[in-house]
């Protein structure tokens, strides 16, 4: 009896998240939402009074305060896998019960973010370092000079669009007390009823070990599945006066696009970054680290033929390649050998560049 009342009040808590009127300026300014929270934890850790970001927002968990509470308490208990169905549903997570190819897809696809952004590895050892695997997933005209960041330039910009599924942060109160390890695999397996060998098993695999990973040299890096670890963490890296960018959309992917306007992040200056990617996960993930040396752009992305905007990028140039891997694809691709040139590249919609604010 107690599990079909369970089942009905979150039903019917979903029907009321799901199918509520816009709320009134009263209920916007009420103290106890999940918002207000995650506000009042913004402000009290980002020193500055710059625009909230909107899109990181976003990406926060939908949860009400009871069904949070109330998935917390199953958490505590170990006995979040009993009401798997109504977790993953009412907290907008991507809990697959079929062996999903696009899972497949977009769990390879990191090996190509890994690429890009750990261009100071060597990959010895690794199969990144085997022109097989490399070349299957990078993108064409995924690296460019910093020199073509000049307003009416054109270029072809690389496929820039995330085809994950939509999911959300978790709350940090559940996420806290949820497996993410190796050594609990088989407890993260039957919290989101991930079958033997299957995709979503590879994907979990996968994302694990990345997470796990030694980090670079000089390198800082955590994946977070909420707002505030992520917050925390880009805070420990580059203290509390931070802003956050990102890529508009995935507009004008595999196709030429002139350069509009464009501006140069920190005036220009070499500056430290920290860069978030999003992670194929049940939950929302974002694998973050630090990008140290690189200067950082935002500019306007035109239609070539009418000058129309069609998005606003974030760029990022790695100013010091000497200890990348010759093998690195954005070598072969610009002609050069390590320590030569700088490498730039996009980020990615739903990506974000944190950088110390101007």
């Amino acid at each position: 009896m107690s599990f079909l009342f369970f089942s009905l009040f979150l039903l019917l808590s979903y029907f009321n998240v799901s199918h509520a009127k816009k709320p009134s300026s009263s209920s916007q300014a009420n103290t106890f939402t999940p918002r207000a929270s995650l506000i009042r934890y913004w402000n009290n850790h980002i020193s500055n009074n710059l625009p909230k970001p909107l899109f990181l927002f976003s990406k926060a968990s939908p949860l009400n305060a009871q069904n949070s509470a109330i998935f917390t308490n199953l958490a505590t208990q170990n006995s979040l896998s009993s009401h798997f169905q109504s977790f993953c549903s009412i907290a907008n997570l991507y809990c697959s019960l079929e062996d999903d190819h696009q899972l497949t897809q977009v769990s390879d696809k990191f090996i190509f973010d890994y690429l890009i952004n750990h261009g100071n590895d060597t990959f010895k050892n690794s199969k990144l370092d085997s022109g097989s695997s490399v070349n299957r997933w990078v993108e064409p005209n995924s690296f460019f000079r910093e020199s073509m960041l000049k307003k009416g330039n054109v270029m072809v910009m690389p496929d820039i669009k995330v085809r994950m599924p939509k999911r959300s942060f978790l709350p940090q109160a559940i996420l806290s007390k949820l497996p993410f390890s190796t050594l609990r695999l088989s407890e993260l397996k039957g919290i989101f009823h991930v079958r033997e060998n299957s995709s979503m098993e590879h994907v979990l695999v996968n994302v694990l070990a990345e997470c796990e990973s030694a980090p670079s040299r000089g390198e800082s890096k955590q994946c977070v599945g909420s707002v505030e670890e992520m917050i925390d963490f880009v805070v420990s890296v580059l203290g509390h006066n931070v802003v956050v960018r990102s890529t508009k959309n995935g507009n004008g992917s595999k196709q030429n696009v002139m350069i509009g306007s464009v501006k140069e992040i920190n005036g220009g200056e070499v500056t430290n970054l920290v860069s978030c990617h999003q992670r194929m996960y049940p939950y929302l993930l974002y694998y973050c680290h630090s990008v140290p040396k690189v200067r950082v752009y935002q500019a306007d992305i035109l239609d070539v033929e009418s000058k129309a905007k069609i998005n606003h990028g974030v760029a990022v140039c790695h100013l010091n390649t000497a200890d990348w891997s010759p093998k690195h694809e954005a070598f072969l691709a610009l002609g050069f050998s390590p320590g030569q040139i700088e490498v730039c590249h996009w980020f990615y919609e739903n990506e974000m560049a944190w950088t110390t604010a101007d």
